[in-house]
């Protein structure tokens, strides 16, 4: 019986460490992922910040996952795709399928977006992604 209390208490222990790991803004907004900056959405740091009271490693790691993945910010008018759906727009060699890529855009945002002089830029880190964001190429 006691072994059985011991396993029961640690399964426990684990489902609730592994709840408090994952990050509430990137489960609940996939779609914020890759985001560099914004206004921080008031609902997704109060989830993460009870999750930090009540387990404080966990809660931390919560919230640099969020910021790190930008899925803390709130969309600030501009419109996203999470990065898996885009994926599907990109053949074996890393060129993008510009038809495939106008399609999944019309379907996503609604919107029936011109691609016929669109250039692929191939940013390697996230520096190189903030410095196309601030001169307007990302």
């Amino acid at each position: 019986m006691n072994s059985r209390l011991k396993l029961l208490s640690t399964a426990m222990l684990c489902s609730a460490l592994v709840t408090q790991l994952t990050a509430c803004g990137t489960i609940f907004y996939p779609e914020r992922r890759g985001q560099i900056s914004g206004q921080i959405d008031p609902g997704v740091a109060i989830l993460n910040g009870i999750g930090l009271l009540i387990y404080i490693i966990p809660g931390l790691i919560a919230f640099g996952v969020d910021f790190a993945t930008g899925a803390i910010y709130l969309p600030n008018g501009k419109y996203s795709v999470a990065p898996d759906t885009l994926q599907q727009a990109v053949d074996a060699d890393g060129e993008v399928d510009t038809a495939m890529l106008q399609q999944i855009l019309k379907q996503e945002l609604g919107q029936d977006l011109p691609l016929a002089n669109a250039t692929q830029i191939k940013a390697d880190s996230l520096s190189q992604q903030a410095l196309l964001q601030r001169t307007g190429r990302g």
